[in-house]
């Protein structure tokens, strides 16, 4: 079996709900993606021979196979295809095995794989949410009900289902967030060259790049993060101790040794 080898990875910086990002479609920010890998690898863009994207919620802006989109909305010839793959939260990481896995059995030579979800313009859980709301149902049949009941199954509960097994106080999950801030904050510099500059049009008719991801809050206090509301009464997670609902792009690219 050959080996895969990563040549080039980039990231636009996370946009929060409503924010930055927001004025993006998000075929757009992944061809911007695809641009950006193209122009630090130097590869023809004639020698890719697929695009393999995760997103989660395939509905409206996402819907239509946007690894495909994407790419037809970046630099690369028409002819080559894109697949997208649904693996809920690790859609993306399932992307870049799929490349790997093409490449290292000599199936493939160039692939690009990588990731996009606007949450701004395609809310969490509206490919669900949007069918049921108008009669079309939703995705839990009869045999998932007398499996597991008929409740929706949730993150969230599962998040404070995990906290207590495990017994972690709320304290320490607040405490834990804090120092991923200043983690994260302690890391811009690092994190420059990993990031590609997406163009902003300003109110003013001027324009300007996004850089930095705004989920990072460099001011973070515990004060603060342990004053934001509960996710549930009586319960240890809340939105400051959470994953950050975030717009954004990334990708990689692969290639054989040949």
């Amino acid at each position: 079996m050959g080996e895969a080898y990563i040549v080039e990875a980039v990231r636009t910086a996370g946009g929060r709900r409503n924010g930055r990002l927001s004025g993006w479609h998000p075929a757009d920010l992944g061809g911007l993606v695809i641009d950006s890998l193209l122009d630090r690898s130097g590869v023809d863009p004639h020698l890719v021979e697929d695009v393999i994207f995760g997103c989660v919620q395939q509905v409206g802006q996402h819907s239509q196979n946007i690894a495909r989109t994407a790419a037809l909305s970046s630099r690369l010839p028409e002819q080559v295809p894109g697949v997208t793959l649904d693996r809920q939260c690790g859609s993306s990481q399932q992307a870049v095995h799929f490349a790997a896995q093409a490449v290292m059995s000599g199936v493939m030579d160039i692939v690009i794989a990588g990731g996009v979800e606007s949450m701004t313009r395609v809310p969490m859980l509206l490919a669900s949410t949007l069918p049921e709301k108008n009669g079309m149902g939703h995705y839990r049949g009869l045999r998932f009900q007398e499996r597991f009941g008929a409740d929706e199954p949730s993150q969230f509960n599962g998040a404070e289902m995990l906290a207590v097994k495990y017994q972690l106080p709320k304290e320490e999950l607040d405490r834990f967030a804090l120092e991923s801030h200043r983690k994260a904050a302690a890391a811009l510099d690092a994190f420059k060259a990993e990031i590609a500059p997406v163009p902003l049009d300003l109110e003013d008719g001027g324009t300007e790049l996004h850089e930095v991801d705004e989920g990072i809050r460099p001011n973070a206090t515990l004060d603060a993060i342990q004053g934001v509301k509960l996710l549930k009464e009586g319960g240890r997670i809340s939105a400051a101790n959470a994953s950050q609902i975030c717009d954004g792009a990334s990708g990689v690219m692969f290639v054989s040794e040949r």
